[in-house]
């Protein structure tokens, strides 16, 4: 209660509205807050001038001065309690200084016209209005932005239903409920804590940095929950119109396909500002639409919006107009609804991964032709009763529990233009079963095209494998399978193409390492913890990776994890928990001594692995190639030897000794070894894992790991 208390006052306080309070405050102890009435909240100083007062126009016979559970500080009637904040005399909570508490609105009262803002203070020691604001503006359709002055410099986007469009990290949680509030009286955002155990604020900083921010007892302190302005590509309309930014691109901003610099010499200069302009001018009555995937929305300032149109409905409106440049479900919950269109050109657009949505863009009917999907044959293959059914091969038995489902089939003759036949320049990884490609399909989508072995009967049942286990599975942190080519005795996937390829290709590189600071390994190690648990416990059926390992997790534009190599996996129905196999399959570093030794593997073996990721992640270094001069431990027994000691920190990447994240990173050391625990049955299940590692309750301590015992160090670096 101390801490919402002191965050009221600090709000209520530094309001923007009142900027006298902030710009002279009250020096020394000698400030007074008091109510008088007819129902005022002053502050005056010690020679009884006012420095502050609500200047409420309601007034009441008895009014009183109470703070709410929520942190509102409110002036009322006392003998009235209606909750309703609308019939209260005064709340703090309608007027922010640089701090949005839960339960806050964050936007404009279309009645009276208050708005709710965020301003940043001038400095960290001085309260004064300083350059940054934040709101949620209701121009066009609503989106929250940031404000230097009057000029945007980081945008959200716009609403979807979910989140906004330019945030994947602003959606409802364990900890966290986000909501747009839109009617004929009110516009604005507020969140909501689920775990009401969790003190969560919203800040602006003096430099323009908006933080969410979580206080963590044990470190009487906050933490860096999620940045909204977290990388270069947040900047404002950075590429222009047209032009769409990604992070980890060299330069960051290119133009959508189909669009061409407006001057090229200012884009050799990386000024990119003047945008892009498309390579065939519009005619407005022939004119067709593109579809655009992953993109943040542009800037909805200049947008119309109706909840109850379809999206041809939408289609239609927007041809119908010659100055609309684009248009795309309002809301993307239920397969989409509703229509947002774009009057004028489109500006801020970023490429993200699956969290971006489709937008649809105006284009000459010419270009049209080239991008709608003609690439792809119209047909695909069934799944269908235990058998893998298609035009070419009759014969591949698949033992499944699955339904009936259809899978896109791709003509050999595409896949191998796409992956320019096959080239050395294209081939991006290989594996015991076959090698992966880099391809560009015919509308300019990149995939990752994995070809199986010709001459490999591994390859074949793992070309099974794959298509049973990862065709239906839906889920942000598992990669995608497109579809699939059987012909010519050729067995091909086609993934979605990862442009940051494996995550050991970073973490265990001595320059690469130094762009995963602890928030980017913190959100991978609790991505692949939700996509396993999504595999043993959220799908349809309990599926067991088996070969879980760095360099199966791919990272995507925004580098989020997403679990690949489904071909050693099995799948479990019914009340199976575990099985029993005579040939071990899997890399050895990750096994758990179950599996490795007598050849038996349930969804513990998973997490086994998983803990070794964690410690993989935390500290940079591979489990068997662990090297230390004082034993010959591998990385698990180490980590072990120091939790003991209660110096878990030293097996700590260098690059993150200096973090301030200590708390978290010691947690996910703890829950890594919780998670390698000899036992099968001792180890935690992954819905426990992600609950330990996004809450702060008391973990139980580890029992002694698996492959504890010091090992051959020859054996061990092999």
């Amino acid at each position: 209660m101390n801490k919402i208390f002191f965050f009221s006052l600090y709000n209520f306080l530094l309001t923007p509205k009142n900027q006298l309070s902030r710009q002279i405050p009250v020096k020394g102890i000698s400030g007074i807050l008091k109510i008088v009435k007819p129902g005022y909240l002053v502050l005056i100083n010690v020679t009884n001038d006012t420095i502050w007062s609500t200047n409420s126009s309601r007034t009441a016979k008895n009014p009183v001065a109470q703070l709410l559970d929520t942190g509102n500080l409110v002036v009322r009637d006392v003998d009235y309690h209606d909750p309703d904040p609308d019939n209260f005399l005064w709340q703090s909570f309608d007027y922010p200084s640089d701090t949005l508490l839960a339960s806050m609105k964050l936007g404009i009262n279309l009645v009276t016209g208050l708005e709710r803002y965020l301003s940043s203070r001038k400095s960290d020691d001085d309260p004064a209005p300083g350059d940054y604001t934040y709101h949620c503006d209701p121009t066009g359709y609503p989106q929250d932005l940031m404000r230097k002055g009057r000029n945007v410099v980081y945008r959200a986007g716009p609403w979807n239903g979910l989140r906004w469009s330019g945030a994947p990290n602003m959606e409802n949680n364990s900890i966290t409920s986000f909501g747009l509030v839109m009617n004929n009286q009110e516009i604005y955002y507020k969140y909501e804590l689920v775990n009401k155990s969790v003190i969560s604020t919203f800040r602006l900083r003096p430099y323009g940095n908006a933080m969410r921010m979580i206080w963590v007892e044990k470190k009487e302190g906050w933490i860096n929950y999620h940045s909204a302005d977290a990388d270069h590509c947040e900047t404002y309309k950075l590429c222009g119109a047209y032009g769409t930014c990604t992070i980890f691109s060299d330069p960051v901003c290119r133009c959508l396909d189909k669009f061409i610099p407006k001057h090229p010499d200012d884009w050799n200069r990386a000024d990119w500002s003047s945008g892009c302009v498309r390579n065939r001018p519009l005619n407005c009555t022939l004119d067709g639409f593109i579809k655009y995937s992953g993109v943040k929305l542009p800037d909805t300032r200049n947008s119309w919006f109706d909840e109850t149109m379809t999206l041809d409905e939408c289609k239609v409106v927007c041809s119908r107009n010659c100055s609309c440049m684009g248009y795309t479900n309002l809301d993307i919950r239920n397969r989409g609804s509703g229509c947002l269109l774009w009057i004028g050109e489109l500006v801020d657009i970023r490429q993200m991964s699956e969290s971006g949505q489709d937008i649809y863009i105006r284009m000459a009917a010419s270009e049209k032709s080239t991008n709608d999907g003609s690439h792809r044959k119209k047909q695909t293959v069934l799944i269908k009763e235990g058998r893998l059914d298609d035009n070419n091969n009759k014969d591949n038995n698949i033992q499944s529990h699955h339904d009936d489902f259809e899978l896109p089939l791709f003509d050999l003759s595409t896949i191998k233009k796409a992956a320019n036949n096959f080239s050395l320049q294209n081939k991006i990884g290989a594996g015991g079963f076959g090698k992966v490609y880099k391809g560009v399909l015919d509308g300019g989508q990149e995939v990752a095209v994995k070809r199986l072995s010709v001459t490999s009967r591994q390859g074949n049942d793992e070309f099974k494998n794959e298509v049973i286990c990862i065709a239906e599975l839906q889920h942000r942190n598992l990669v995608k399978l497109l579809g699939c080519c059987v012909q010519e005795e050729e067995k091909i996937l086609e993934y979605e193409y990862m442009p940051n390829k494996s995550l050991d290709l970073f973490v265990f590189d001595q320059k690469r390492s130094s762009l995963l600071d602890w928030p980017k390994r913190f959100n991978i190690i609790n991505g692949i913890a939700r996509g396993v648990r999504y595999l043993h416990e959220d799908s349809r059926l309990r599926i067991i990776h088996r070969d879980l390992k760095a360099s199966n997790v791919l990272l995507d534009i925004e580098m989020n994890p997403k679990i690949s190599d489904f071909g050693m996996a099995r799948s479990f129905g019914g009340n199976e928990t575990c099985s029993n196999t005579s040939r071990v399959v899997g890399t050895y570093g990750y096994m758990s001594p179950e599996y490795a030794v007598d050849g038996i593997f349930s969804v513990k073996s998973d997490v086994f692995s998983f803990g070794v990721l964690i410690l993989e992640i935390v500290s940079g270094k591979k489990n068997r190639r662990f090297i230390h001069p004082d034993h010959n431990r591998n990385l698990i027994g180490h980590a072990w030897i120091l939790h003991r000691e209660g110096g878990s920190s030293e097996i700590v990447d260098p690059t993150l000794v200096e973090s301030c994240y200590t708390f978290e990173l010691q947690r996910s050391i703890h829950v890594g070894l919780l998670c390698v625990q000899q036992s099968p049955e001792d180890r935690p299940k992954m819905s426990s894992v992600v609950q330990m590692l996004t809450n702060e309750g008391i973990l139980p301590q580890p029992k002694p790991p698996g492959f504890f015992t010091e090992r051959n160090i020859d054996n061990a670096t092999g």
